[in-house]
């Protein structure tokens, strides 16, 4: 394949979406997410792309995903750790099972996909990988216990890893994004009205032009 190779997940809208389609323009572009008719929607404009659809929160399906790569020869040169979820409220409110969704689809599963990846990586010494962290992985916030804590973690899994691979030709960059107007805010009632937030097209296009620096402040 002539065209390197980027994987993102959470590719089928919002933010993914938009860095799907500038990074369209230098990689064949690997789209993850769960629902293919979303993902087929975005392959429609990128002229080189595979549709794959996985569940970051898996294990098994991360995996099922790693031998759907090495078949296809689609092992990444670029990971896009994009996918999240986002429950809200004061900290008593979360339940069980969305503290558990959040830490699964913010931290455990990217970190899981990241690690199944990087031998591939390591044996060429070269590879990017971009991790979607929020603004909320850099302070606390009022009604967001959760969603924080699952950021916070991500974030001290990035930035231990960027020192851990620093020399096996691997760098981590960190976005650091505000909300933006995506459909993340669809089951929740978290922000009243998102048409307010950023179009999440600019936060990728600033991400996409600072790709050269290890930490991105794109909010």
């Amino acid at each position: 394949m002539a065209k390197k190779i980027a994987l993102i997940t959470g590719a089928g809208s919002g933010l993914g979406k938009e860095l799907a389609l500038l990074f369209g323009q230098d990689y064949h572009i690997v789209l993850v997410g769960r629902t293919a008719d979303k993902l087929e929607d975005v392959a429609s404009f990128l002229s080189e792309s595979t549709v794959i659809t996985a569940d970051v929160a898996d294990p098994s399906s991360i995996q099922k995903l790693y031998e759907q790569l090495s078949e296809k020869n689609l092992l990444p040169d670029l990971l896009v750790n994009n996918a999240g979820v986002g429950h809200f409220g004061r900290a008593e409110s979360l339940s069980y099972d969305q503290l558990n969704e959040m830490m699964h689809i913010n931290a455990i599963g990217p970190m899981l996909l990241t690690n199944t990846l990087l031998a591939d990586m390591k044996k060429k010494k070269s590879g990017i990988i971009l991790n979607i962290l929020s603004t909320a992985a850099q302070k606390g916030k009022v009604n967001e216990t959760g969603y924080v804590a699952s950021k916070y973690a991500f974030r001290g899994y990035s930035e231990s890893l960027a020192k851990e691979v620093a020399q096996d030709g691997i760098r981590v960059v960190r976005a650091y994004m505000g909300g933006m107007n995506t459909p993340f805010w669809d089951h929740n009632h978290y922000v009243s009205d998102p048409d307010r937030l950023p179009d999440p097209k600019e936060i990728a296009e600033r991400i996409y032009h600072q790709m050269d620096q290890d930490e991105i402040q794109a909010s």
